[in-house]
């Protein structure tokens, strides 16, 4: 069967960085663009670039586009519509991966016993799996306690480590980041994301925004960096990782506008308290939330990584801070090359994805607008409360 031509192919673009060219589908040929909050973009760009008119349609990139003109304010119910989005990688912990690569491996048996070649069957999306969920606490209060966890966590779990160390060996597009490296999410934050793709593809090296569904529903910490995640099920997963889409209803967007700045005696952990009680009390269950204002930069990436993956505990789909130049300096401090960094800058400016929290003239509209003032923010306090007999 021959590829189906993408419809927006006159939208390829070329730039020049590190001397090298890099192609982008340009997002900013749309007038509408600049309406759209930086989440949908992400979504918006998904679909522009694989366009087939098949799994993905003309159709489904105009309901983006004009997003906001059904964003939910009760003209127009937005969560009727559904949207096929392809995430740019998948992640996995070893709880809920192990099953993933255990398919992986009886589809090869299954080719094999067909006569095929079994070596033909790997991740089409690039798969990520961080053991991380094994370890027990059975020694504690020593300064051996953290080895002789690790003892144990390895006798324990020699078979589970045996297969997954030979699946790290037998798949490609598959990393398996081995036990003690840290966790899944962290990992993930400091090491794994890529903020910016670069795939070759038809001779050409192609840029796009980094996405991802994990197997864990804390997987929306990375939207702290910019990178739009959130977690999936087992069988979802599954399917990215069989290059097939996901689909989703197309998000009312809650623009969670931040200003002031924090009291020095405030923690991080204050601030997130507060923003999960106010959003729990305006209810975000299926919406993504979109911090902006001039607040933001005062919040390092550990504070909004940490806002972030409270998602699950406020209900909504995602907590998505766009990539600005706190983005960039964090990625400078976790050791990427000046190569990438060039790379995922000018080509989020190219495509008016970065964002300056200080510039209202970027603001986008929104579904709903929430306005948090961080000097009002106080030390939170659990209880006391007497237990119920």
């Amino acid at each position: 069967m021959a590829e189906r031509t993408n419809p927006f192919n006159h939208l390829e673009k070329s730039i020049v960085i590190n001397e090298q060219t890099y192609y982008y589908y340009d997002l900013a040929h749309f007038d509408q663009l600049t309406k759209l909050p930086f989440s949908i973009r992400v979504l918006l760009e998904s679909a522009i670039r694989n366009c087939d008119n098949f799994h993905v349609s003309e159709g489904h990139v105009t309901r983006i586009l004009n997003w906001a003109q059904y964003k939910g304010d009760g003209s127009t119910d937005i969560n009727e519509y559904e949207i096929p989005f392809k995430p740019a990688r998948v992640i996995l912990q070893d709880f809920t991966g192990v099953p993933a690569v255990v398919d992986f491996a009886a589809m090869r048996d299954a080719v094999l016993k067909l006569g095929g070649d079994p070596e033909k069957i790997n991740p089409i999306c690039p798969s990520d799996l961080v053991i991380d969920h094994s370890i027990q606490v059975d020694y504690s209060s020593s300064s051996d306690a953290l080895l002789k966890n690790q003892d144990l966590e390895f006798e324990r779990n020699k078979e589970r480590f045996t297969f997954l160390k030979w699946g790290s060996k037998a798949f490609n597009n598959m990393l398996i980041v081995p036990p003690a490296s840290g966790i899944v999410h962290q990992v993930n934050l400091e090491y794994l994301a890529r903020v910016v793709f670069t795939e070759k593809k038809g001779g050409k090296e192609y840029l796009y925004p980094d996405s991802v569904v994990g197997t864990d529903s804390h997987t929306t910490m990375i939207n702290g960096i910019g990178v739009l995640g959130n977690g999936v099920g087992g069988v979802e997963a599954e399917a990215v990782m069989l290059g097939q889409s996901i689909s989703l209803l197309l998000p009312e967007v809650i623009g969670y506008k931040l200003v002031g700045e924090l009291n020095p005696y405030i923690t991080s952990t204050d601030l997130v308290l507060t923003i999960t009680k106010n959003l729990r009390q305006l209810g975000v269950v299926g919406k993504f939330v979109e911090f902006f204002g001039p607040g933001v930069t005062y919040l390092s990436i550990a504070d909004r990584a940490t806002i972030s993956n409270m998602c699950p505990e406020f209900g909504g789909t995602v907590a998505f801070f766009a990539v600005d130049r706190r983005s960039i300096d964090y990625l400078r401090q976790t050791n990427r090359s000046e190569e990438k960094i060039n790379i995922v800058e000018q080509y989020l400016k190219a495509t008016k994805q970065f964002r300056d929290y200080d510039d209202e003239s970027q603001d986008p509209i929104y579904t709903k607008v929430v306005t948090l003032d961080l000097s009002t923010v106080v030390s939170s306090l659990s209880g006391p409360k007497r237990p119920v007999m």
